[in-house]
């Protein structure tokens, strides 16, 4: 990968759990590690727009908060001209990434991998399950799995 800036969407079904999640544990990693100069737009999506404008999943927030990871966003769904604006479109599970390949203009620079992809030496699932109907405790596992999937991404892409 080149020098030049990067540009990193997350996307999940709804955009109110996982995709935020992963959107401000990425965005807090790279602050972090002090690379922001070297990415131009990090942001998160829905496959669907049923909570288009609505906040996080409280459980979700507070899982970032826990770890002192803030949090600002207001759920969006992608759209077929955000394939132009990101250079990797990184989703959660299968269906996600069977909805994006679907979605995706034939023409488009956008990568699209799910997170797993990052999945160095099989720490963890690959697939970031939707902790939706579960408890707190599906929402730790997915920050863990982020954090970790976030700090390989930066490894090996950077």
């Amino acid at each position: 990968m080149s020098k030049d800036q990067i540009s990193v969407a997350f996307v999940c079904l709804g955009n109110i759990c996982r995709s935020p999640m992963a959107e401000a544990v990425f965005t807090h990693t790279v602050k972090e590690k002090g690379l922001e100069n070297r990415f131009s737009n990090i942001d998160s999506f829905g496959t669907g727009g049923w909570h288009k404008g609505e906040n996080p999943d409280p459980r979700s927030a507070a899982t970032c908060r826990k770890h002192g990871v803030p949090v600002d966003h207001k759920a969006q769904q992608i759209r077929g001209h955000h394939f132009d604006d990101f250079d990797f479109i990184i989703c959660m599970d299968d269906m996600n990434l069977r909805n994006l390949k679907r979605l995706k203009p034939s023409d488009s620079k956008a990568q699209i991998y799910t997170f797993g992809h990052w999945n160095a030496n099989g720490k963890f699932r690959e697939i970031v399950d939707d902790p939706y109907y579960g408890g707190d405790d599906g929402f730790e596992y997915n920050f863990k799995q982020i954090q970790y999937f976030s700090e390989q991404f930066l490894e090996q892409q950077l």
